[in-house]
């Protein structure tokens, strides 16, 4: 599932609280080429509502996604 998705870039947001994560999220993914795959690293709830409409709007694919406690990890394939 998730842990076999090969992710080329990584994202560590924890401790970081609304809107930092979606907005720093804003610029790892512009330096990604299409069809790289990031995963974030988060402890703010807000971002499980935040990450999937963040991938909606922009186009973005949120592959999988995983609450482990209180980490919240996503993996997100950038629009080709």
């Amino acid at each position: 599932m998730s842990d076999a998705i090969d992710a080329q870039h990584h994202f560590d947001a924890t401790g970081l609280l609304c809107p930092e994560p979606v907005m720093l999220l804003h610029s790892k993914v512009r330096d990604m080429a299409p069809g790289e795959v990031l995963e974030v690293r988060a402890t703010d709830p807000s971002t499980e509502r935040d990450i999937p409409k963040f991938c909606q709007f922009l186009g973005h694919t949120l592959l999988a996604r995983r609450q482990d406690g209180e980490l919240f990890l996503y993996w997100i394939e950038k629009k080709r």
